[in-house]
Parts: structure tokens; C-alpha cells; sequence
């Protein structure tokens, strides 16, 4: 996986009951492009992450 700033993250819910997130990538710390990301999620709360396998991103446009 591989994402620029203001690229998003979306993941997937993996349950019925599991509703899909997306965030802003607000900072890539991994080399290329890899995570771990700095994260704004849509409620406004950041994060550092490390997506899983469940989780893919979408470039600016």
C-alpha cells in the first residue's frame, strides 16, 4: 500500500454491524509511501495507523 498526503483511507467494514471509515492522510511515515499514516478520520479524531488488509486508498484529486 502506498499513499500520498491529503490522499484518503477508506476501510471496509468486515461485519454488517461494521460501518466503513475514511480518513485524510495527513503524513506518511513509511519509506515510498508505506505506512504507518497520520491520519484525520471523518469524526476529527487522529491517528497513527497501519492499515490492514481491509483498508485501501483513494488519491486526491
Amino acid at each position: 500500500m502506498r499513499a500520498n498526503v491529503g490522499d484518503r483511507l477508506v476501510v471496509e467494514g468486515r461485519t454488517d454491524t461494521m460501518h466503513r471509515r475514511e480518513a485524510e492522510v495527513l503524513e506518511v511515515r513509511g519509506e515510498d509511501g508505506g505506512p504507518p499514516y497520520l491520519v484525520r478520520w471523518e469524526d476529527g479524531h487522529e491517528a497513527l495507523t497501519f492499515p490492514g488488509a481491509d483498508a485501501h486508498v483513494v488519491p486526491a484529486s
